[in-house]
């Protein structure tokens, strides 16, 4: 197997939690322990310098080691989940569904957050210098490589956000189920014409980013999302958590949506439904009426309403359809 931009990434430093726990071929399998959970990240060496990485987390956090200097051009697409990053000045953003990110990962060490306690997508790393080659000779007729990108979206190391693109998407989502006999070659070609359509993207009509917040705003949100997710039992209202968190109301509710992906009623009714369809199967025992009390709803009507509005069905059926599992 040829390992050389598996050696070039060691050398940069995954750090001390990421571990190779299988190799095949031209594939690798990394996982990242963390004490709230797991990422595996599964590698692929598509071409000299270039390869394509399916990121696969199921935590609420962790500390990434990386360090890197100025060599890996990155291409990020989240599939699903939610993901934290901070900017140079210290501000945060968030990548969700359908985003797209290019960033030349000179700021990536450091802790990550996941507030939805999953992430799922696709990164395209290209190495400098060796993935402009290796372009050169696989495909001749390209006319556009990496170096240019990162000219264009990353100026002065700045990171590039794009909201929901269609023709991006319907290339990424391709990526998502690839044939397994054609890995590699499908691989390439979808790379190449990803190339294409970042040349021809105008940056300044894209511009619009997703917002960043200050640190402590988002801090203070994630606080109550603690206390919110503490007491199931309780219902709190906006203007509470806005006495609690000493944020203005629009304010909490903006920045609670900026970082969970739904307003904070809508997440706090969510939690609790899902909640009780963990508790309608862990004690087959306790009624639906004392379930709908323990989550603060002394209406079993009203809790089988919300329910059925999250889950999609009774808590009756629901629990039945479990059991004839």
């Amino acid at each position: 197997m040829s390992r050389d931009i598996f050696d070039t990434l060691d050398k940069a430093g995954f750090g001390s939690n990421v571990h190779e726990i299988a190799a095949e071929g031209e594939c690798r399998v990394l996982r990242l322990d963390d004490e709230s959970g797991e990422g595996f990240m599964t590698m692929y060496r598509v071409f000299d310098g270039i390869y394509l990485m399916y990121n696969d987390f199921h935590m609420k956090h962790c500390v990434s080691e990386y360090q890197n200097a100025d060599t890996v051009l990155c291409i990020d697409h989240c599939r699903e989940g939610r993901i934290e990053h901070e900017n140079t000045f210290g501000e945060r953003y968030y990548m969700e569904a359908g985003d797209l990110r290019i960033d030349k990962r000179v700021h990536h060490a450091g802790k990550v957050e996941l507030p939805l306690s999953h992430y799922h997508g696709i990164t395209i790393g290209f190495m400098q210098g060796a993935a402009q080659e290796s372009l050169r000779h696989e495909m001749p007729f390209l006319s556009v490589d990496p170096d240019m990108l990162g000219k264009k979206f990353c100026p002065e190391n700045q990171e590039f956000l794009l909201r929901t693109n269609e023709s991006l998407n319907t290339v990424f989502s391709q990526l998502y189920h690839v044939p397994k006999n054609l890995k590699l070659d499908y691989f390439r070609v979808k790379i190449t014409e990803l190339l294409l359509l970042l040349s021809t993207l105008d940056t300044a009509a894209n511009s619009e980013q997703r917002q960043y917040f200050p640190a402590s705003q988002t801090t203070k949100i994630k606080k109550i999302h603690s206390l919110i997710t503490s007491k199931p039992d309780k219902t709190f209202t906006v203007e509470e958590l806005s006495e609690i968190s000493g944020m203005p109301p629009a304010s909490l509710r903006k920045v609670f949506k900026a970082v969970y992906g739904t307003p904070v009623y809508q997440y706090i009714k969510s939690y609790k439904m899902k909640t009780a369809a963990e508790m309608l199967i862990s004690d087959r025992r306790m009624n639906i009426a004392d379930i709908a009390q323990q989550l603060g709803y002394d209406n079993a009507s009203k809790f089988s309403s919300a329910f059925r509005d999250v889950m999609g069905v009774s808590p009756k059926n629901y629990r039945n359809r479990q059991e004839d599992i």
